[in-house]
């Protein structure tokens, strides 16, 4: 009976330890644009520090910068500050959840 205790409790420990956050994706459109492969980096690189930042996708074509993030770590607007931080501001143009 003991040795099942202590197997139940590892297994809440492992449960806890290991369950995701609420990921969410918003895609943002930066002023001012993006004009080449610099302005991408700019942003991936000092984006990616942002707490809870999961991925970070740009594209150039449409203007757009997609963030997967855990909404339990970080949120849209601390996002938009990190962009302030680096000399871009932001609009967001879709904000959706997704359960992770």
């Amino acid at each position: 009976m003991k040795r099942f205790m202590l197997m139940m409790m590892a297994l809440c420990f492992a449960i806890v330890t290991f369950a995701k956050g609420d990921i969410k994706t918003v895609v943002f459109t930066p002023t001012p644009q993006m004009h080449c492969q610099n302005c991408e980096n700019k942003i991936k690189n000092n984006i990616r520090f942002e707490k809870g930042v999961k991925t970070i996708k740009t594209d150039l074509k449409n203007q757009t910068v997609t963030i997967t993030y855990d909404s339990e770590k970080t949120n849209v607007e601390k996002l938009k500050a990190g962009f302030e931080k680096i000399g871009f501001k932001v609009v967001v143009k879709e904000n959706k959840g997704l359960k992770g």
